[in-house]
């Protein structure tokens, strides 16, 4: 995929211009989650030097401020180097910023040289095409992640209370101009497990992520990724959003968000 539009323009090889459809629903200054943490992954993968025989196995964000819409620079360092895995860190810096405002800890693994058993679940989910389209839930402005994403909900939806499960695609390049890699569609994606199963009434509740935990069983294929979401809360106000990952093949992986819950 190829456009004038994208959630990033690259401004040289590792800068990069955050564009309107990042936006999240709940500050016009600020990102969605989603973008950031694609950008972040792909950086891991094509940074200078990395291995070709290895994947991404998990991916660890931790989202210190909110991440500005502007100008951004990523650096990676490589943590631990061994033969059958490595870890690498990235980290995203606004321009003018005194530190980064989103980190990332990714582990690679080494594929294996020779095929091994696979063990597998088969599709168990209502197809991308057997589900119409639903909308996200109303925000302010009118141009942001919330239309940059197309949604299919299998079970439940935005404003319906509970577990969730819903197919997303990207409708725009992660940067423009530049191919979207299927790793992108699966982390711009998982982001959304805590409002796809909210489970408290987003009007009178705050319930935010500062962290998000990405495994993966396989490497993604095709448009569409699922997020098959379940929230839960304790009185304290801490929450726990917890996600099987699809893709069209079947299962894929997990994801897992720590969230602050309190009244608005």
């Amino acid at each position: 995929m190829a456009s004038a539009e994208g959630f990033y323009e690259r401004t040289d090889a590792t800068r990069f211009l955050a564009r309107e459809h990042t936006r999240g629903p709940w500050d016009p200054e600020a990102q969605h989650a989603g973008p950031p943490a694609a950008l972040l992954g792909r950086a891991v993968e094509e940074r200078p030097g990395a291995r070709d025989d290895m994947r991404l196995a998990r991916i660890t964000y931790e989202v210190l401020r909110p991440v500005p819409i502007g100008a951004l620079e990523i650096t990676t360092t490589v943590l631990r180097a061994g033969r059958s895995t490595e870890v690498v860190e990235a980290a995203l810096t606004p321009e003018g910023a005194g530190g980064p405002v989103m980190l990332a800890r990714a582990l690679r693994v080494r594929v294996a040289g020779e095929a091994v058993p696979a063990v597998l679940e088969a599709p168990g989910l209502p197809a991308p095409g057997e589900v119409g389209v639903t909308p996200f839930f109303p925000v302010p402005w009118e141009v942001g992640y919330h239309t940059a994403m197309e949604t299919r909900f299998t079970h439940g939806a935005f404003l319906e209370p509970g577990p969730g499960t819903c197919w997303m695609r990207m409708k725009v390049p992660l940067v423009v101009d530049e191919p979207v890699r299927p790793l992108d569609r699966v982390l711009i994606a998982a982001d959304s497990g805590n409002g796809i199963s909210a489970v408290l009434d987003i009007s009178r509740y705050l319930f935010i992520n500062s962290d998000l935990t990405v495994h993966l069983h396989r490497h993604p294929v095709g448009e569409w990724a699922c997020v098959e979401a379940r929230t839960s809360v304790d009185p304290a106000g801490i929450g726990l959003a917890d996600a099987r990952l699809h893709d069209e093949k079947g299962p894929i992986g997990r994801s897992a968000q720590s969230l602050y819950v309190a009244p608005r």
